[in-house]
């Protein structure tokens, strides 16, 4: 173990605009491939088939690479500038996730993981390779491991500095360091997290059902939105930040120092009608840089019509209407659902005798659901 390496490592992290730094051993959670297990058993990842595929890497880190002595956990801060929940009262506009509103962080951790793992391979002589969480890496327990926070009962981080607020990063090393002592559960019996969720996706403390959850419905899964979700979805068009808002830990919550993860202006707060309208060409545009990119336009326009759907906007019928003849299904069958909520009964009658003949039985089937 190499004298004072620790303290250099956290000098290159503060260096590099981390917010925080910790340091554990790839044995520091040996339940975790046991509870990963069983929730893939339950079939909790819903169609996120890439957490099957990777289950054993997942499991352990020294599978995914063998000479893993150590594990450096890092983390940066995105508080946004206002509790995202106020958002949600704008009904005829789109709430997207604040870790989305700006520049993909991926890109941006990945770059500053690497000025960190660079120094420490010079000097140590040592593997290094680093991790965001497109690696199966189950960063989250490690990061408690690492004392960086802990995993509360939405099963998310929770820091005691930044509230909900950290993006996590690892730098997995072949080099012995000596780890930290690991964080301690401060959730106690508070249960808010678990009380607002809008879909029930917490089938007990520190368990989640991804099936249940607004993030997955509207990001990860592939088809149409299950009808008994979609009331709930609200005007969230990307992801869901009510169990992260919610906690009383964000009362030490803070803005994000760095620009690129700051919300852009178009993002914060986009009209409905607007986004109902977006081609492929314009969705590029609008979302370039950003996590949403990678949704696709027909999934996020699916999104944003059973936002119009729950906005109770009469002015956004046209909008919805222009959809009903796009080359998508998925969206085609959710300007259906919008238009079912928006217009009155007669009115919406009219529209389905034309309707009905759609090619597509999912959509088909819209046009026959009540209401």
């Amino acid at each position: 173990m190499i004298d004072g390496l620790k303290a250099r490592i956290r000098g290159l992290a503060e260096a590099e605009g981390f917010d925080v730094v910790g340091f554990t051993t790839p044995d520091a959670v040996p339940l975790a491939r046991e509870r990963l297990a069983a929730f893939i058993a339950a079939g909790r990842h819903g169609d996120m088939e890439w957490m099957k595929e990777t289950e054993e890497r997942r499991g352990h880190p020294q599978v995914l690479w063998p000479e893993i002595r150590s594990l450096i956990m890092l983390g940066k801060n995105y508080g946004p500038r206002e509790d995202p929940l106020h958002r949600l009262a704008e009904r005829s506009h789109g709430v997207i996730s604040v870790y989305a509103m700006g520049s993909d962080y991926h890109e941006l951790i990945k770059k500053r993981l690497k000025a960190v793992a660079r120094p420490i391979a010079r000097e140590t002589g040592a593997g290094v390779k680093v991790f965001v969480d497109t690696a199966p890496l189950m960063e989250k327990p490690l990061a408690e491991a690492a004392g960086l926070g802990w995993q509360g009962k939405h099963t998310n981080l929770v820091s005691r500095g930044f509230g909900s607020w950290l993006f996590l990063g690892a730098v997995a090393t072949s080099a012995e360091i000596e780890p930290d002592v690991g964080e301690i559960d401060h959730c106690g019996s508070c249960r808010s997290c678990l009380d607002i969720c809008p879909t029930n996706a917490f089938p007990a403390p520190y368990q989640l059902d991804a099936r249940r959850c607004i993030s997955y419905l509207t990001i990860e899964h592939k088809g149409h939105i299950p009808a008994e979700f979609r009331t709930a979805i609200g005007n969230r068009i990307f992801g869901c930040d009510d169990c992260l808002a919610v906690c009383p830990w964000n009362k030490f919550a803070q803005l994000a120092s760095d620009t690129k993860l700051q919300a852009r202006e178009a993002l914060a707060q986009p009209r409905l009608e607007d986004l109902a309208r977006l081609d492929d060409e314009r969705f590029r545009e609008l979302f370039t840089g950003t996590p949403v990119r990678r949704a696709g336009r027909d999934r996020f326009v699916r999104n944003v019509l059973i936002a119009i759907g729950n906005s109770g906007d009469r002015d956004l019928v046209t909008a919805a209407r222009e959809r009903l003849s796009d080359a998508s299904s998925l969206v085609r069958a959710m300007a259906v659902w919008a238009l079912r909520r928006l217009l009155p009964e007669q009115e919406f009658a009219q529209l389905a005798m034309i309707g009905r003949g759609d090619a597509d039985p999912q959509v088909a089937a819209e046009w026959e659901c009540p209401k």
